[in-house]
């Protein structure tokens, strides 16, 4: 399966993820995350519906789906494909967020690797496995004892009713059936995940 040349196609289903060159943070003090974050809606929520997400020290996970043409206008005068303008809002995002990480910490070049990788979610049982996979990250490289603690992850982002969200969380909910079937799903549905959603390479 090839994960880094993967079209990304309107109204499709895809896991994004990446991590930092040899391995090194890409987050390094908590401000950091809720920035990325920032960056993120600025350059890529608007060609995509995002439903879940982690950002973990050195790399991080995304669940989207391209948002048809039909919801987009493109640039006038424009020779380029769609896909490419999909593909070139998460290169400009991350961009952006790597020029001001080396501002701010007096680095240089890039800090990840690149082309950032994806594959296509083809199914609905790898959609709802995926959703607990990556909410569950954390917990699976030991950075803490319990996923449902971790900060940075969009577990309990899903169950909040106070908070705004350009999360598609109705819609995760309701695809597992409301609120307890989500955690229920979580706790006890399945966590170790087949080899192509390990991801040996991301550890």
């Amino acid at each position: 399966m090839e994960i880094r040349k993967t079209a990304l196609e309107p109204g499709k289903f895809y896991h994004i993820f990446n991590r930092g060159i040899n391995k090194s943070q890409v987050f390094f003090e908590e401000k950091n995350y809720p920035f990325f974050l920032e960056k993120y809606a600025k350059y890529v929520f608007p060609w995509v519906k995002t439903y879940a997400y982690c950002l973990l020290g050195n790399h991080y996970h995304l669940l989207v789906q391209v948002r048809e043409v039909s919801e987009m206008t493109l640039p006038k005068n424009t020779h380029k494909s769609y896909e490419w303008h999909v593909s070139n809002a998460f290169s400009s995002f991350l961009q952006s967020y790597t020029r001001s990480i080396n501002k701010v910490y007096g680095r240089s070049g890039a800090l990840f690797e690149t082309p950032f990788k994806r594959i296509e979610v083809t199914n609905d049982s790898y959609y709802s496995r995926l959703v607990s996979y990556i909410h569950q990250n954390p917990q699976k490289h030991g950075i803490i004892e319990d996923f449902k603690d971790y900060p940075h992850s969009s577990y309990w982002s899903h169950l909040s009713t106070t908070k705004n969200s350009k999360l598609e969380r109705n819609d995760v909910l309701d695809w597992f059936g409301g609120e307890n079937a989500y955690q229920d799903f979580h706790m006890n549905g399945v966590s170790k995940i087949e080899k192509e959603l390990t991801l040996e390479d991301i550890n």
